[in-house]
């Protein structure tokens, strides 16, 4: 990709995001041993590319992630950016490739919200703490 991408302001985000990137994805591909995945996305205001580190579950072939903010009230500027700009491009470890985000329906979650829950326990925490329901985006690839 040869535009700017702009990379989360907050500091040990930006730190592992450029970890990971650099290493090719061999090294910053944890969270607290957790597996978490890079993630580009356009600015739904600005256009302009940006990059931060999320924690991943998985469905299938699918890649889930969680717009949890840690539990606060209003959702993740990524999340509203996604769903103004679905198209993205992960890396998940050594690979880089286009993906789609799509906000998974109730009933959807209400299937998948115990394995990630099982994946990062935090999560229960963080749902306990809003009176948001907390999203969950499916991540699908669409080419190589």
């Amino acid at each position: 990709m040869s535009e700017q991408i702009e990379i989360s302001p907050t500091g040990w985000v930006a730190k592992q995001a450029e970890l990971y990137e650099s290493s090719g994805g061999t090294k910053g591909a944890t969270i607290e041993g957790v597996p978490c995945l890079l993630i580009d996305y356009r600015g739904r205001r600005s256009g302009t590319l940006r990059r931060t580190v999320l924690i991943y579950g998985r469905d299938g072939d699918d890649y889930l992630i969680v717009a949890s903010k840690g539990g606060a009230d209003e959702h993740p500027l990524w999340y509203l950016n996604l769903q103004e700009h679905p198209d993205v491009e992960l890396r998940v470890g050594s690979e880089r490739f286009p993906a789609r985000a799509e906000t998974l329906s109730a009933q959807e979650k209400a299937r998948v919200w115990p394995g990630l829950v099982e994946l990062f326990p935090q999560y229960a925490q963080y749902a306990k703490k809003t009176e948001r329901d907390i999203p969950v985006v499916r991540l699908r690839r669409t080419g190589n």
